[in-house]
């Protein structure tokens, strides 16, 4: 049965394609706005059908407090990070360090639970771990259109570990109320809570003068439907029907299609540092996935 691949691979496209479609929008809108328009209209369109659907909505403080972790991490937190720490930094460093949220999900995943990995675990956190000191240490794109940035790369490193924590909040939270109420409730509240600091943005000017089909707002409405919508819906189908063990290692293929981005888009260097980074990241991940 192919269909699962299809819209796993479709996820990692789309997944992929975020940096680039977030480094689009940075270069002509303020990086804090985009920001918060990626939440604020992906909440606009999945807040209304949790009320419609009426999805379940935890019944315990201990319930809420996941959910209200899993909003703030996962569509506030991340989203203004790794939208202002790529403003920063190169498309391909951010990609690749992003790469890697996987590993800080698993930590952050151990320590709520209590429950430590296998040697191989930490074995392979460790080697990927090594490809992002490598990633973030390397600092000789002179001449690149848009050299990477220390802080940039501590931003988007940032952004990747409040996501993780994210990750384990909604996949908790998913088990006593499911999946999809999780996702719509999360991106629903998150939305909420940005809209008076959207609506202070806009007062101020931040949104330029920029037409609403113009590249850098067509990005943004990529990044809202596309990236936080599209892509999650397509994903929890192709893990639901194909598998987890059978379709995440598609994932694998999305730092790939990011550095592809990078260099067709922005002419952004591949260099030796980053294919090393990118074997050090991609095998680290791939032990932690079969020891874990």
């Amino acid at each position: 049965m192919y269909l699962p691949y299809l819209a796993a691979l479709l996820t990692v496209v789309l997944w992929g394609a975020t940096p680039a479609a977030t480094e689009v929008a940075v270069r002509e809108i303020d990086a804090l706005l985009v920001g918060v328009l990626r939440t604020v209209f992906a909440g606009a369109l999945l807040l209304p059908l949790a009320l419609a659907l009426r999805l379940r909505l935890p019944e315990d403080r201990a319930g809420w407090l996941t959910l209200a972790t899993a909003s703030a991490c996962g569509f506030v937190g991340f989203t203004l990070l790794f939208t202002l720490g790529i403003a920063m930094t190169s498309t391909a460093h951010a990609a690749l360090i992003i790469a890697a949220a996987p590993v800080f999900t698993g930590v952050i995943g151990f320590v709520a639970e209590r429950n430590w990995p296998r040697p191989g675990w930490w074995l392979g956190a460790g080697i990927a771990m090594l490809g992002e000191a490598v990633l973030i240490g390397y600092r000789a794109e002179v001449g690149a259109p848009h050299p990477a940035t220390l802080h940039g790369d501590l931003v988007v490193l940032a952004s990747a570990i409040v996501v993780s924590a994210g990750y384990v909040a909604g996949g908790r939270l998913s088990v006593r109320i499911g999946t999809w109420a999780t996702t719509a409730w999360s991106a629903g509240f998150a939305a909420l809570a940005l809209v008076p600091l959207l609506g202070w943005l806009l007062l101020s000017g931040e949104a330029g003068p920029r037409p609403a089909w113009s590249p850098p707002w067509l990005a943004v409405a990529y990044l809202a439907f596309g990236s936080s919508v599209l892509a999650y819906v397509a994903w929890y189908w192709a893990i639901g029907v194909g598998g987890v063990k059978r379709v995440a290692p598609v994932q694998f293929l999305q730092p790939v299609v990011s550095l592809v981005l990078a260099v067709a888009v922005f002419a952004e260097p591949i260099t030796l540092p980053i294919g090393i980074a990118l074997l050090a990241i991609s095998a680290g991940i791939l032990v932690t996935r079969r020891a874990g």
